[in-house]
């Protein structure tokens, strides 16, 4: 380098959780991926996306809630946010913001089926039982709220794995 700094882009995205009161304990909404050309054949949150220019987090969270699921009208609760990297990809430097929703209008359902092969209710406890894996990160916060555990309000991935609060 000629001594400036490499710059990097930070990509920011809004993840939803939906989670409801089941028989046996808590559920989250989860989707099957597919033809995406990330994660595919992982199991992921049911509705979650880039936040657009001008947009707020939380305004990509209700879009991409009605875009993906069709449902709109969410009480989204702040969980995390999660900054992570991969070393190996000098501009995938991405800013998490996820969020809980217990309550929203119209019924949840595969809205764009060529991106999601499923759609399913998932006990929070029974994550290990799927029959694909859950995306890592993804699986990180859920693993925290399945053991009745807030995560740290700034949690971070990549860098040397620790949780930050």
């Amino acid at each position: 380098m000629n001594g400036t700094v490499e710059r990097f882009t930070v990509v920011p995205a809004a993840y939803v959780f939906l989670l409801r009161d089941g028989v046996g304990g808590p559920e989250v909404l989860l989707q099957l991926r597919q033809d995406t050309g990330y994660m595919d054949d992982h199991w992921a949150a049911a509705a979650a996306g880039h936040v657009e220019r001008g947009e707020t987090a939380d305004a990509a969270a209700q879009r991409e809630a009605g875009e993906e699921i069709g449902v709109h009208d969410l009480v989204l609760e702040f969980v995390t946010t999660m900054h992570r990297t991969r070393h190996d990809l000098p501009i995938d430097e991405r800013i998490d913001f996820f969020f809980t929703a217990r309550s929203w209008t119209g019924e949840p359902s595969i809205v764009e089926p060529l991106k999601c092969a499923d759609l399913r209710w998932v006990p929070l406890d029974g994550l290990d039982e799927l029959s694909a894996p859950v995306v890592p990160h993804e699986r990180r916060v859920l693993d925290a709220l399945a053991a009745g555990e807030a995560p740290a309000a700034y949690t971070t991935l990549g860098f040397d794995d620790r949780t930050t609060s």
